[in-house]
């Protein structure tokens, strides 16, 4: 059991190297000094944040939930791809492990649905799907802004259909899921456009996106548990500031489709990328990692202070620095979110560590009234 909790926070450790890469990334692209031959880290930030780091923490959650060893291949190519795009092989070579990585990954939905077959596995399925298309794009010769509505459509309907399986607690309506599978079934239609229509594709998915995010505030559980306290509370927390960015991106995409790159397309990403689906991770962080390194994380206050942190940094990014003209905000939101990320980070861990210190304590002290 160690020797398994080691394997997967190794498989971890992959992924935090992606991050810490796209975070040095990120501070380049808002003009931010970093370190000597940072620049190319800038370049590979999307694949970086994306693939490897959330499709590295992702399909590893997926290959501990099947328990099947094969599985871990996909945590283990999408780490290897965040790598090598850090140690700045050829795109060729980390497409090639990320594309591994997807295929597996998709596998892995293929032996759920062989288990049960449900609907929010069959909606995260096909955002498996939308990573391997991604990838081929890319290996094909399609740049990665082009492969954005893809790699967006992989995180969306994974976190979404994440989402849809918790529903049944509320026990939605026949309409309720109908709605749903309307809604994700016109962001999709959208992101396929696109592959040839660019501009009108975003504009239809940006119309999906914003009918996912409204349904996800009327029917999701969170509605009911933010009355809740301590962890209860934080997590529905972030996931209904997660649903307002998701709304808020899918409005940029309707207004302004597929942009050049700018202050529109700025927006447009990172209310996504960042607003919704980095606030889902630090919200589902302190219920998966336990789960998926077999260790303690709990709940603190102090959890607050990077959710508040990360929200209030891209909110100054997006409403006063990309559609209020003043770089100087982007550049101060930019670096208000790496810091959020990094506090996260650090959260996490010193959590972890308590909560592993207090497990051991205990233990101490059972041993020594049984003896």
């Amino acid at each position: 059991m160690i020797e398994l909790a080691r394997g997967r926070l190794a498989l971890l450790g992959l992924g935090g190297v992606a991050l810490l890469a796209g975070l040095i990334g990120a501070l380049v692209l808002v003009g931010v000094g970093a370190p000597v031959g940072a620049g190319r880290l800038a370049a590979s930030h999307g694949l970086l944040m994306t693939l490897g780091f959330l499709g590295t923490l992702i399909a590893l959650e997926r290959a501990v939930a099947l328990g099947r060893v094969w599985g871990y291949l996909a945590p283990l190519a999408t780490g290897l791809g965040g790598i090598v795009i850090v140690l700045g092989a050829a795109l060729s070579v980390a497409g090639a492990l990320l594309g591994l990585g997807a295929v597996v990954f998709t596998a892995l939905y293929v032996a759920f649905d062989r288990i049960e077959r449900t609907l929010h596995t069959s909606i995260q399925a096909v955002g498996a799907v939308a990573w391997v298309v991604a990838m081929l794009l890319l290996l094909t010769g399609r740049t990665v802004g082009e492969i954005v509505p893809w790699l967006a459509t992989f995180v969306v309907l994974t976190i979404c259909g994440e989402r849809l399986e918790l529903s049944r607690l509320v026990r939605l309506s026949p309409g309720a899921r109908r709605a749903f599978v309307i809604f994700a079934a016109l962001f999709l239609i959208g992101v396929v456009v696109s592959v040839a229509l660019p501009d009108p594709g975003v504009r239809v998915a940006g119309i999906g996106l914003v009918a996912l995010a409204l349904w996800l505030a009327r029917n999701d559980i969170a509605r009911r548990t933010i009355r809740g306290t301590g962890l209860t509370r934080f997590v529905a927390a972030s996931l209904l500031a997660g649903y307002v960015w998701l709304a808020v991106a899918g409005l940029a995409w309707f207004m302004f489709g597929a942009p050049a790159p700018g202050p529109a397309r700025d927006a447009s990403l990172h209310a996504l990328f960042l607003g919704f689906v980095m606030s889902m991770v630090f919200g589902h962080a302190p219920i998966i990692l336990p789960a998926v390194l077999r260790v303690p994380l709990p709940y603190q206050p102090a959890f607050y202070a990077h959710l508040v942190l990360l929200h209030a940094g891209l909110g100054l990014r997006v409403f006063v620095g990309d559609f209020g003209g003043l770089p100087d905000a982007v550049r101060l939101g930019g670096v208000l979110n790496v810091v959020a990320l990094l506090m996260f980070v650090a959260s996490s861990a010193l959590s972890t560590a308590r909560g592993a210190t207090a497990d051991r304590l205990h233990a101490e002290a059972r041993r020594a009234m049984e003896s």
